[in-house]
């Protein structure tokens, strides 16, 4: 995981740029693309693109690059502005990142990034590809908003949780090598190598649970007798 600013803005980057073009395509081919074949009596999507002009965009057509280039900006804005920093209080509210197994956390991050950044980016392109030409009606937009959070969240949801983050991560790693080696050497965290030094890994996991519990059971017992202390007098 990313632990500067450089670090952050660098992850959310890679993920905007691999997310942005997943949904383009999801939008032009998933979506859209028997429409748009249909419309422009072509046998495909890009034909179909080509032939109207682009995609159409805030009231004109835009070549294909535009958008995508349009949708990045936005898209990185609101990572790096919302979408991190609230994903991440969120997941804390329910798990501790010092106990809780690293998987687990950062799947509740993905799953909380999913649920803000999907309603705020189908909201944003709700106003990018509305129909102008139809003339503006809030009703329409929030209709169109609505029907594209049903679209997109399914996608958004399964392709971050076991495509585009897991590549994310991979190439993240890939980098920032060097600085995830020397940050596990000087936490300790070396990976074990074989199954011994995975059950002893266990075993020592145990050992701390149980002792944590112990502790809690001393804490609970001292603050009985407190409380019997205090009623007693």
């Amino acid at each position: 995981m990313p632990r500067n600013q450089f670090q952050r803005m660098m992850f959310a980057f890679i993920t905007v740029v691999i997310t942005v073009h997943a949904y383009v395509f999801y939008s032009l081919y998933v979506v859209n693309g028997s429409a748009l074949m249909e419309l422009n009596q072509t046998t495909g999507v890009i034909a179909a693109l080509k032939k109207q002009g682009g995609i159409y965009m805030c009231g004109t057509y835009l070549p294909v690059w535009e958008c995508i280039l349009i949708e990045f900006c936005f898209a990185y804005l609101l990572e790096n502005l919302v979408g991190s920093p609230a994903s991440f209080k969120l997941a804390s509210r329910i798990f501790n990142p010092a106990k809780n197994h690293p998987m687990i956390f950062e799947t509740a991050i993905i799953c909380a990034t999913v649920g803000i950044m999907c309603p705020a980016m189908s909201f944003i392109a709700a106003f990018l590809y509305y129909p102008y030409y139809m003339g503006f009606n809030v009703v329409a937009l929030l209709a169109n908003w609505l029907k594209l959070v049903c679209f997109n969240f399914p996608f958004a949801f399964f392709t971050q949780l076991f495509f585009i983050q897991p590549a994310v991560r991979v190439i993240f790693k890939t980098l920032f090598r060097k600085d995830i080696s020397k940050r596990k050497q000087e936490a300790g965290g070396l990976q074990p190598e074989n199954e011994q030094e995975v059950i002893l890994a266990i075993f020592r996991r145990i050992d701390e649970m149980q002792e944590e519990i112990a502790h809690e059971h001393r804490r609970r017992k001292a603050l009985e007798e407190d409380v019997h202390k205090i009623a007693s007098k």
